[in-house]
């Protein structure tokens, strides 16, 4: 079976709408759904994807060369750089289109891809292409291969921080479905904030397999409706960095964050009547969580019994205050759950800070309440010693048979 069968033919199709997929096929497919949404909505639109190869993406361009054709057939042109930058000041290029007149589409998609180490050289290109921005029909996703646990790299990698100093939204999908999901998602957003999109791409999730639903339409998106800025967001001709500097700072940024929120890419996933203790967490991570419970025997109707509630975030950064302050809320503790350095953590202890402490919950993450960490920020997490963290955190008010065996199991 060629991968190339797998990601276009319908032979292979589970049900109506339904394939299986990995995350790199799913990588594949994605400018093909855009394009058909696009042709759904009378835009005449091309795509424009460019990258360099490694790890865990360096299957990515392989796929892409294997059905060249059926790219071409639907305005997709896929085009290798010689490096990272170099690719990602060609996809900046795509976003000028319409600057000029002649333009034979309407705008045109981006996609770059790199491993960590090219997010970081093309640091440059990123600040200024994302400050210029992107076009009203074009739109620019930044796949970002990320080597958590050193597996096929000289130092461990996490590009989040690096797309927050460029002032990038980062969206973190946890699984093969969320990469099609949040791939639309994310061209949407870069669209409507003008701002280039960081996409966290992971081994684990990347390399993995899953029956996904296709259908280009399944995924609804909805627009906010908020005052913008004369001449709106995107990238213009004329412009001046001084002009671009208030856009990004005092605009672009909160017209990405509502998107998010306004389309749920946060969300309460476990919730309980009686609420008291809260996980929050994003990307594999939540599934180590999930895993975890589930090996604590924790299930849906145990967690609403004992006061337990998560809190799945999709976009890391620029956190939502809103679904972040009404999760938080009424509880006694929040552990937040995520892999590497702090980012949704300290967010958190940042937008609670001057809540009343009658009402503010404890924070807990890498370090607990009393300076132990519990969550180290080298390595990657395992649902083991997440299990460890979340028994240890509840045992002051609930514990069970279960999660007794299962830790003694574990010791």
């Amino acid at each position: 079976m060629q991968l190339a069968d797998v990601t276009l033919n319908d032979k292979y199709e589970l049900e109506k709408g339904r394939v299986f997929l990995t995350g790199i096929q799913a990588l594949v497919r994605l400018p093909l759904m855009q394009k058909a949404r696009d042709r759904a909505a009378g835009l005449n639109t091309a795509g424009f994807i460019s990258g360099y190869r490694g790890s865990p993406l360096g299957g990515y361009d392989q796929a892409l060369w294997k059905i060249r054709p059926h790219l071409k057939e639907n305005d997709i042109h896929f085009e290798p750089g010689i490096n990272e930058d170099l690719a990602a000041t060609a996809v900046w290029g795509s976003q000028q289109l319409n600057m000029y007149q002649g333009a034979n589409y309407d705008g045109v998609f981006g996609l770059w891809y790199g491993k960590g180490p090219g997010v970081d050289r093309t640091g440059d290109v990123f600040r200024h292409a994302n400050s210029n921005g992107t076009s009203k029909y074009g739109g620019v996703l930044a796949l970002a291969g990320d080597d958590h646990g050193i597996v096929s790299s000289t130092v461990a990698h996490q590009s989040e921080h690096g797309f927050m100093g460029w002032m990038m939204p980062v969206l973190h999908p946890s699984n093969v479905q969320e990469v099609l999901d949040y791939g639309l998602i994310g061209i949407e957003m870069s669209r409507y904030s003008g701002l280039w999109v960081g996409f966290k791409c992971i081994s684990e999730t990347i390399e993995g397999g899953a029956s996904v639903f296709v259908d280009p339409d399944r995924t609804q998106i909805t627009r906010p409706d908020i005052d913008l800025p004369p001449g709106g967001l995107n990238i213009r001709s004329g412009d001046n960095r001084f002009e671009q500097e208030e856009r990004l700072n005092q605009h672009k940024i909160y017209a990405a964050r509502e998107f998010a929120r306004i389309n749920h890419l946060d969300k309460v996933v476990m919730d309980s009547p009686k609420r008291r203790f809260g996980i929050v967490s994003t990307g594999k991570a939540y599934l180590d969580v999930r895993q975890a419970l589930r090996d604590l025997g924790i299930d849906d109707a145990q967690a609403a019994e004992i006061g337990l509630t998560v809190y799945k975030v999709g976009m890391p950064w620029p956190l939502d205050p809103t679904g972040i302050r009404q999760f938080a809320e009424g509880l006694e503790e929040v552990l937040v759950v995520e892999e590497k350095r702090a980012l949704v953590e300290n967010q958190m202890k940042e937008q609670l800070y001057n809540w009343d402490t009658k009402v503010r919950p404890r924070i807990i993450g890498e370090f607990d309440d009393e300076g132990e960490h519990i969550l180290p920020s080298a390595g990657e997490l395992t649902p083991a010693r997440v299990a460890r963290v979340i028994a240890a955190r509840i045992k002051r008010f609930y514990t069970s048979e279960s999660i007794e065996n299962r830790l003694a199991f574990l010791d």
